[in-house]
């Protein structure tokens, strides 16, 4: 493990993959300060820059996106009250508290702080489970990936912060789509309404930034500018004392576990691990009532969560090819398509891209600590900026970035329906995130079912027969009919208790 560290340590130290690093945790901190965009969309923008870059050089760069942007996200909450990424919102809540008491710096330095500390301890945490979880899922065969696909599938749409049944649909819908194309079998073609650019199916590129990308600045058009007040602070003042040290370390440690843990679950990632850290503090803390006036517990425990999760979900996706999150997905898709294929393989075929990518993680935590701080005065001059100046630019750059990818007008098109289609979706309650990663995992759910039943000669007895497809089964099947009985007690049941509590109440 040493040596491979060593290798990991003299790719990441490589220039160009320094500069990549460096693009990624910029364009990522740049992404968490501007509310609305957030790590999705971008990753989606500049997916198809990375087509003509190394393999290792686009994952370092993608990945600094994406937990740049859990750093970022947490200048706006405290200097604006507005989230620039969803996973600081709970920041908002006694952040944007101590800016207004005057103290904006130690809570941009707390959570700058807390932020690295956590994304370095979760660093470690990934390279030691990373390797035995990946030796461990090489015992995995097609019925066992297949169950497996199918409870992180269930557990994602468990976790929706909207109804079951609806997030239910958008998987289904994202499996359909990730059907069009050629049958992987038999090379018939399948849903393609005789369009000749459908035979390779729907991209990812222009699935993803329609969904994300022209659906959030559809959004966001729609929304009333309002100026909003900002507060400054110089880089003195963004030291915490030994004080607020003493108050959050153990917040910072109970978040940086909780964020891990919550991490490498399907659906967990770095919003649910913010507000469950949050609670947890409230909880154990002496004085629960303050948090809410600027406690700078309240601050440290959720920035060092978020961060936390977001090291940690590499986790599922490198040593079992499969993306816990929507982020994750796009990764899976941008190793898919540089011919690298996700999963317990990836260590033992490509230590270079793994490797390289870990040890990238710990000059890209240093590089965000070194960032934050000193650029707070810029990125408060781009917090000023009014969004109807900025999204012709991003619209632009979607426009370029599809049609870049196959030289295809249908693309664009593609892109333009899916932006029309995942605004609408936002606008009656459907989450597309789950609908893309249904359709990232589309195909290696339908490979793993037909390749069961060629082993087993038809027979679905075979995912019933092996220890591990027969607890996911069970899971899944307990997971739905706790839903269903749920169902049935909220809204069969309630209705007749409620009609006899009335009928006593007038005897």
């Amino acid at each position: 493990m040493l040596e491979q560290i060593l290798v990991g340590i003299q790719i990441s130290l490589q220039p160009i993959n320094i500069l990549y690093c460096f693009i990624g945790v910029f364009i990522g901190t740049l992404i968490g300060v501007l509310p609305g965009i957030g790590p999705v969309g971008a990753m989606s923008l500049l997916l198809p820059a990375t087509f003509r870059v190394s393999p290792v050089g686009a994952i370092i760069m993608l990945a600094g996106i994406y937990y740049g942007a859990q750093y970022g996200g947490s200048t706006t909450s405290i200097l604006v009250n507005i989230p620039g990424e969803a996973s600081s919102v709970v920041t908002c809540l006694d952040g944007y508290q101590m800016a207004r008491k005057g103290r904006a710096g130690p809570a941009l330095g707390i959570s700058a702080f807390g932020s690295f500390i956590a994304g370095t301890l979760s660093i470690v945490g990934l390279m030691f489970l990373a390797n035995p979880l990946a030796n461990y899922a090489l015992q995995f065969g097609p019925p066992e990936y297949f169950t497996l696909m199918c409870l992180g599938l269930v557990i994602l749409t468990f976790l929706t912060q909207g109804s079951m049944y609806k997030a239910l649909m958008m998987a289904l819908l994202g499996l359909l789509i990730s059907f069009i194309g050629l049958d992987l079998f038999t090379s018939t073609t399948r849903f393609t309404f005789g369009i000749d650019e459908l035979m390779d199916g729907v991209g990812i590129v222009p699935l993803v930034m329609g969904l994300f990308g022209v659906a959030e600045i559809l959004r966001n058009l729609e929304l009333p500018y309002e100026a909003t007040e900002i507060y400054e602070t110089n880089i003195k003042g963004l030291f915490p004392t030994l004080k607020d040290w003493a108050v959050a370390k153990w917040a910072i440690l109970r978040g940086t576990i909780i964020g891990f843990f919550l991490g490498i679950l399907p659906g967990g990632g770095a919003v649910l691990s913010s507000f469950v850290s949050y609670a947890i503090e409230k909880r154990v803390s002496k004085y629960p009532e303050r948090f809410g006036t600027g406690v700078i517990e309240g601050v440290a425990a959720p920035e060092s969560a978020n961060n936390a999760a977001a090291q940690s979900s590499f986790i599922p996706l490198l040593s079992l090819g499969i993306p816990p999150n929507v982020v994750m997905g796009i990764l899976f898709g941008g190793l898919l398509i540089h011919g690298i294929q996700p999963g317990p393989l990836l260590i033992r075929n490509h230590p270079d891209i793994f490797w390289g990518v870990v040890m990238s993680m710990y000059l890209g935590n240093v590089m965000l600590l070194a960032l934050n701080l000193p650029l707070i005065g810029i990125w408060v001059k781009v917090l000023k900026i009014p969004y109807h100046y900025l999204f012709p630019l991003i619209l632009l750059l979607c426009l370029i970035g599809v049609y870049s990818v196959n030289n295809s007008v249908v693309d664009i098109y593609l892109m333009v329906i899916f932006g029309i289609v995942g605004y609408l979706m936002q606008k009656l309650g459907f989450e597309p995130a789950l609908l893309a990663l249904a359709y990232i995992l589309g195909p290696i759910l339908e490979t793993s079912l037909r390749q069961s039943l060629n082993i087993s000669g038809g027979s679905f007895s075979i995912f019933f027969c092996r220890p591990i497809s027969l607890v996911c089964l069970l899971l899944v099947a307990g997971l739905l009919v706790f839903q269903i009985f749920s169902y049935v007690k909220r809204n069969l049941l309630s209705p007749i208790d409620k009609g006899d509590n009335e009928s006593q109440g007038v005897e």
